[in-house]
């Protein structure tokens, strides 16, 4: 049985959270910024320092290969990303990548050879929060983005993702097509309240809710705050108001796990006595049923096109992005349950709210996820926090898994 080093895992997840460090103990470390050029440079020369074969693809995943003593072998793929919220937490994303670093690092100091390789990865654009396409890297890496569409994503400033990696200078030369795996496994924090609330350090994840993102423009017409009726207006945020109220009311009417976010929202000509001539939002509908989703994107087209005939608007309404569910593979979600046992490590079974890189990567190699608890269940938030005490359970039940799969 493998045991990492707690002392070198708790110092390299503390010198990676010092680039992008907020003043509130958060993160931000938006994709393809400088400070996600700080991280990713740090990554490649721990890579470098461990004798790993690092490489950069066209999207700029970053990859590390230790060799197994069939070089021939499918590896097993492990890592997540290094990329966060805008002040977002320490843990998310980061936490799987310096869990895969330390899973190497006591292989190699421990002397331990495995027959498969071993291939470690931090993907590029995993949030979606400067590039609106969450899971980037994976999904160009699956074949379920196509690359110049992705390269040519653009932030709010109009700045091209293609560019910023040519910037930063990880723009890779290695072709981002797949390339065979045995089995791939992701370490993540929950971002939910269960795996506290039922007092158990590990989750083991066996799939993913199915996710649906909307844009919503509403247009009305600006006119004076004072002198204009009430019931001549054609107010876009008293419609898009109407409409949000609705889609946060939809789970009730859809099913037990059926969630809703209304995230970004904004308004025009945003004076405090103009009528507002247009409002856009974001839509976030998720549940593990993808019939559900189905459901959750009509009624939310049904309310709001309701709400602009109450309020004498229009509005256009486009689907973003599209994901269905995800069923992870039984037999490593198996091995992830033996690794537990092993360790003693309290552990139960979950499906996640969350979509993660695992997600795409589950298209092409057997996959699964371990969670680890979020305290009070908070994520995306710079009050994030996992207990270390269960980020080392799971960080062991994680090199343990990897070594298991390693050695089939």
């Amino acid at each position: 049985m493998l045991t990492i080093d707690e002392g070198r895992f708790r110092e390299s997840f503390e010198t990676y959270s010092e680039i992008g460090a907020t003043d509130a103990g958060g993160l931000d470390r938006l994709a393809l910024t400088d400070e996600d050029k700080r991280a990713r440079d740090r990554f490649v020369d721990d890579l470098a320092a461990l004798g790993l074969d690092v490489r950069i693809d066209e999207i700029g995943n970053v990859f590390g290969r230790r060799e197994g003593i069939d070089p021939d072998a499918a590896p097993v793929l492990i890592g997540s990303h290094l990329d966060s919220q805008p002040s977002g937490g320490r843990f998310d994303g980061q936490l799987g990548v310096l869990s895969a670093l330390e899973t190497l690092r006591t292989l190699e100091a421990e002397g331990v050879e495995t027959k498969r390789p071993i291939e470690i990865v931090d993907w590029t654009n995993e949030e979606g929060s400067r590039f609106q396409h969450a899971m980037l890297g994976s999904a160009v890496f699956t074949g379920e983005t196509d690359l110049e569409t992705a390269l040519d994503l653009t932030d709010d400033d109009g700045v091209r993702l293609g560019d910023e990696l040519e910037r930063i200078g990880y723009d890779g030369d290695y072709s981002v097509d797949p390339f065979d795996i045995h089995s791939h496994v992701e370490l993540h924090i929950e971002q939910g309240p269960k795996l506290e609330t039922h007092g158990n350090a590990v989750g083991v994840v066996e799939g993913v809710y199915g996710i649906a993102w909307l844009n919503v423009t509403i247009r009305g017409e600006s006119d004076h705050a004072g002198p204009t009726p009430m019931h001549t207006r054609r107010d876009a945020m008293a419609a898009a108001a109407d409409a949000v109220s609705a889609i946060g009311a939809l789970p009730n009417r859809l099913s037990a796990d059926a969630v809703s976010t209304v995230g970004e929202f904004d308004v025009e000509p945003n004076s405090i006595n103009v009528i507002p001539n247009r409002a856009t939002f974001s839509v976030d509908l998720r549940s593990y049923d993808d019939d559900v989703v189905d459901r959750a994107v009509a009624l939310a087209e049904s309310e709001i096109e309701a709400a602009c005939e109450r309020h004498g608007t229009t509005a256009d309404v486009e689907e973003v992005w599209r994901i269905p569910h995800t069923e992870f593979d039984s037999d490593v979600c198996d091995a992830v349950a033996a690794a537990a046992e092993t360790a003693g490590v309290d552990y139960e079974r979950l499906v996640s709210g969350a979509g993660h890189d695992a997600k795409y990567v589950s298209d092409v190699a057997p996959t699964a996820m371990i969670f680890v608890p979020s305290v009070d269940g908070q994520t995306h938030n710079e009050s994030e926090f996992t207990a270390w005490a269960d980020c080392v359970a799971g960080a062991n039940v994680y090199a343990n898994t990897v070594l298991s799969l390693a050695n089939e």
